[in-house]
């Protein structure tokens, strides 16, 4: 059986359109750039800022959210020209399974899981987190052991600490969004717009105040002297901080996999990934600028909420609850997306043999993928609940950096081997675009600790396993391919 066997673009978008698993076509192009802001702003913009900056950047953090941007800009545009070609779910797997062939696909989609379920469970820990804190603040608590996993002590408030039992408001979240993606995606994407707006509202009051704040001596040096270790200030922690805060920029890609929900997928698909960029980048540059600005970089190492610090040098303290809740709708909607791609990946790869068919059956009514909801809902609100597992989190960082790096590649093989094909988005300045996107991805890779790298090659090798037990011999097109 051949590895690399290639599904042909024309059946893909034929399987898309018709028979059972066909998908409910309810967005429109501010859905999907809303989708886009609401994957990409979470608590990474909060937390990570002060952590590259406190450790590997300085001041210099904005630079490294630009580096990060470009890396993604060059991904985004190349993920924009597939999609307008190949206007099917499923994001970077389909594509490539029609340029790179199954066993590559497969790498991708298994690949993508550490991008949209894992990161889902991780980020409904922090959701939990915020959750209780604000109820706290409101005078609500809830019983300490359930609030944390077995693994993980709590401290109560006479200082004593306690075994947790099971994190319910991390599995709680995870079953409201799973039910309300099972209901519909038209009813989903309403309730994302509502928490973008939330978000955006309160990122640009932060911004807003502390920008009287500023104190120009915090920007000087403005690139902290290297100190003699990779990645500790200096152009390599420019770097390593890009790699870092990478994981903020998570989930543009998941524009694509709505493609078989959009009314225009050729057209909006593009205008949602590039949007949704463009906005977030600025959010991100201007954030790190005032925070950084505000309190001195030195200030932030070992400090666990600098931003709340930051906030807590004006004279606003009603900042700080606005901030919290805007974290918390943060983490909401990543929560919401990641779920809704990962059952979209799941849903394509299951279309093509390569899962078992429940990933793919459609509920006669809702018109979505429920079983696979259902499933990642059990499997993630699992994980959320009883692991602590926050250090997958780093994983995500670098399966996604693969990810892009494959897509801008697609994109280079399928110019030149597939020109006569329509494309509603080109990639500008080909093929030096998908080139630099294929080396600032690399470049942050490979800025990346080692134990990083140990992990993702772990997870890709019980992937394998997985491809040569099963999905290789229950492929359609293998099974195609062996019939006489």
């Amino acid at each position: 059986m051949n590895l690399f066997i290639k599904k042909p673009i024309s059946q893909l978008v034929e399987s898309a359109e018709s028979g059972e698993h066909k998908l409910k076509r309810s967005l429109g192009a501010l859905n999907l750039v809303s989708l886009g802001i609401g994957a990409i702003i979470g608590a990474g913009l909060f937390t990570l800022t002060g952590i590259a900056a406190a450790h590997n950047a300085g001041p210099a953090v904005v630079l490294s959210f630009v580096v990060a941007a470009i890396g993604c800009t060059f991904a985004g545009m190349c993920y924009s020209e597939l999609a307008s070609m190949i206007p099917v779910a499923g994001s970077a797997y389909t594509y490539a399974y029609a340029t790179m062939g199954e066993f590559i696909a497969w790498i991708i989609g298994w690949d993508l899981v550490l991008e949209y379920a894992v990161a889902s469970a991780v980020v409904a820990q922090g959701w939990s987190g915020y959750a209780v804190s604000f109820l706290r603040d409101v005078g609500l608590t809830l019983p300490a052991p359930l609030t944390a996993c077995p693994f993980d002590m709590v401290t109560l408030a006479d200082g004593s600490q306690v075994h947790g039992i099971v994190n319910i408001p991390a599995v709680g979240i995870i079953v409201i969004i799973s039910l309300l993606l099972m209901l519909g995606i038209k009813e989903s994407a309403v309730v994302n717009d509502v928490i973008v707006v939330i978000k955006l509202i309160v990122v640009f009051t932060f911004i807003a105040v502390g920008v009287h704040y500023i104190k120009p001596a915090n920007y000087v040096p403005f690139i902290p002297p290297n100190t003699g270790h990779f990645g500790e200030f200096g152009l390599s922690g420019v770097m390593r901080a890009a790699g870092i805060i990478f994981f903020a920029y998570i989930g543009f890609d998941t524009v694509s996999t709505a493609a078989q929900e959009a009314h225009h997928p050729q057209r909006d698909i593009p205008r949602g990934i590039i949007g949704s960029l463009f906005i977030c980048t600025i959010i991100f540059i201007l954030f790190s600028a005032v925070l950084t600005g505000m309190l001195n970089y030195k200030a932030m190492n070992g400090d666990p909420a600098p931003v709340a610090t930051a906030i807590n040098m004006t004279p606003y303290p009603w900042l700080k609850v606005m901030v919290k809740l805007g974290i918390i709708a943060g983490l909401t909607s990543v929560i919401l997306v990641m779920l809704l791609g990962q059952s979209r990946i799941f849903y394509a790869m299951s279309r093509d043999g390569l899962l078992p068919k429940l990933f793919s059956d459609i509920h006669p009514k809702w018109r979505t993928p429920w079983l696979s909801n259902l499933l990642f809902m059990v499997f993630t609100g699992f994980f959320a609940g009883l692991f602590p597992i926050s250090k997958l989190g780093n994983m995500t960082s670098i399966g996604t950096l693969l990810a892009f790096i494959i897509v801008c590649a697609g994109v280079m093989i399928l110019r030149y081997s597939r020109p006569e094909i329509p494309r509603s988005f080109k990639c500008p300045c080909f093929p030096m675009f998908p080139m630099l996107g294929i080396f600032v991805c690399l470049a942050m890779m490979t800025s990346l600790d080692s134990e990083t790298w140990w992990r993702l090659v772990i997870w890709l090798a019980i992937g394998l396993i997985i491809y040569f037990t099963y999905s290789r011999f229950n492929s359609r097109l293998s099974v195609i391919a062996r019939s006489p």
